[in-house]
């Protein structure tokens, strides 16, 4: 079988800072994913948005980063699984002809109270939120080597605040705060490796407003985050100096200052 010839992408028409790289996103289409997608879009930058189950909304996000001047392209991977996460990288290099910057994005948050999480809750918990980066983190680090990349991971305060009806969450995301130091050591210095961590930003579909209200009570600024904050986080991280490396932002309204 004859290898398939990569892609080569063109310089993007709206100029930006990365203006012409190439950034995959896993969870790319909804929530905090389609803002740090959009971002990375205005500047410049084609995208490769991940999704395993919001085909429509991966399509839709595909199409407004297209609108914007750059190219995109929604592709289907579970991050939990290597062949999955192999194809989607090798996925995206075939498509755009480089890869540039990984967002480690993907992820899930329920309630799993102690005495009734479940073995299979751990490990869905455990394999999508640190399971999945590291994979991703593997597969991406051996093609950016040759040429330099990033990669950024999206953390959580409650991988540094410890809430005691979430614990697989907030072992999944303190776990993401060392792999993401561990990578930056492994993986210098071609690659920077950084990770966001964000306090009260998007809570989850359906989540009650009375607990919203207490969640904006102990932030010091007194307010939810927006996503645009988190995804001018990202960006930090993606133009920053290369030698930023190894770094937590938190974007939290000072919840973790106290």
């Amino acid at each position: 079988m004859r290898p398939q010839r990569r892609r080569r992408v063109k310089q993007s028409t709206g100029g930006g800072r990365l203006n012409g790289q190439v950034a995959l996103v896993t969870g790319g289409a909804i929530r905090l994913g389609r803002a740090i997608s959009l971002a990375l879009a205005r500047e410049g930058c084609h995208v490769a948005v991940n999704y395993l189950r919001s085909k429509p909304a991966a399509l839709a996000t595909a199409g407004e980063i297209r609108a914007l001047g750059v190219e995109a392209a929604a592709i289907r991977a579970d991050v939990t699984r290597p062949a999955d996460v192999k194809r989607l990288v090798a996925g995206t290099v075939r498509r755009f002809g480089r890869l540039d910057l990984l967002v480690n994005n993907a992820g899930i948050f329920f309630r799993t109270p102690l005495g009734e999480t479940t073995p299979a809750q751990w490990d869905r918990l455990l394999g999508v939120n640190l399971r999945g980066p590291f994979l991703l983190s593997q597969a991406a680090g051996r093609v950016m080597e040759r040429s330099g990349g990033r990669i950024v991971n999206i953390g959580d305060v409650g991988g540094v605040r410890a809430w005691p009806s979430y614990i697989p969450y907030c072992v999944s995301k303190a776990g993401l705060l060392m792999l993401t130091r561990a990578l930056a050591l492994a993986l210098t210095p071609r690659i920077q490796v950084n990770c966001v961590a964000p306090g009260a930003v998007l809570p989850p579909e359906g989540f009650p407003e009375h607990l919203r209200r207490r969640l904006r009570r102990e932030v010091p600024m007194g307010r939810e985050g927006d996503p645009a904050d988190v995804a001018a986080a990202v960006l930090f991280f993606a133009t920053a100096p290369s030698y930023i490396t190894g770094q937590v932002l938190f974007v939290d309204g000072g919840v973790t200052a106290r």
